[in-house]
């Protein structure tokens, strides 16, 4: 079974394919263009050097947030395209989950953590199964890195892009129970969204292309001025 992951959830771009035997390819770019420059290039790249056309594919796998507000719309966007035109099924993922997934086999508890601004973090918690799967312990949250996992004392390794911002202050919290990710596996991976989705298509939990919706946890600032400017209207 054939499977195209996209994560567009941070200003990493990330689509990956993958089947039964393993990966067949990756690509990944982190630079300032916006995903809806890059990513239809991007995937059409990675197909033609594949030697693989969209209707080869068996299922489409997408990040569905928490994370960048446009990006996580361009990319459903497109898999929403993708598979209702080719008529194939689509998995909706976590990109926390997607993130952690990429230290599945982890002896410390993985907690993914992603800059959500305004001096806090999207963050979850997992803890690996050994056998390259992940229970998850904490639900994505926005939330205070000053008051996120105080109740846990066991080690925990950390990654994503808010770690750099976070370092210092996860070091005071955590003191030597406190690891970090290499620097490559600190941001989502198309084939770890792939992954996680071929797993979820294979469990009969595949979505309903048209319903996809993005996983933002908190409501945009566009959306809370808006509010904002209706009650000063009377609205």
């Amino acid at each position: 079974m054939k499977v195209l992951g996209i994560d567009t959830a941070t200003m990493m771009g990330s689509i990956g394919l993958i089947d039964d035997e393993g990966v067949i390819a990756e690509y990944s770019l982190n630079i300032r263009a916006t995903h809806s420059e890059r990513l239809m290039p991007a995937i059409g790249r990675l197909l033609k050097d594949s030697g693989i056309m969209p209707r080869d594919i068996d299922g489409f796998a997408v990040s569905i947030g928490p994370g960048s507000f446009t990006g996580l719309r361009i990319g459903l966007a497109t898999v929403k395209g993708f598979a209702m035109g080719c008529n194939k099924p689509v998995a909706a993922v976590s990109t926390l989950e997607a993130l952690a997934f990429n230290l599945a086999y982890a002896e410390y508890l993985i907690c993914p953590i992603l800059d959500a601004r305004k001096n806090e973090v999207y963050a979850a918690l997992f803890k690996s199964d050994g056998k390259g799967g992940m229970k998850r312990l904490v639900q994505d949250m926005a939330i205070d890195m000053q008051t996120f996992l105080r109740e846990y004392d066991e080690d925990i390794i950390f990654l994503g892009d808010a770690v750099d911002i976070y370092r210092e202050k996860i070091l005071d919290m955590f003191k030597d129970r406190a690891h970090f990710a290499p620097k490559n596996k600190n941001m989502p991976s198309g084939v770890s969204v792939a992954e996680l989705g071929l797993k979820r298509l294979r469990d009969g939990k595949a979505a309903d292309p048209s319903g996809l919706a993005p996983f933002y946890i908190r409501r945009s600032e566009a959306e809370i001025n808006l509010e904002k400017k209706s009650l000063a209207l009377g609205g």
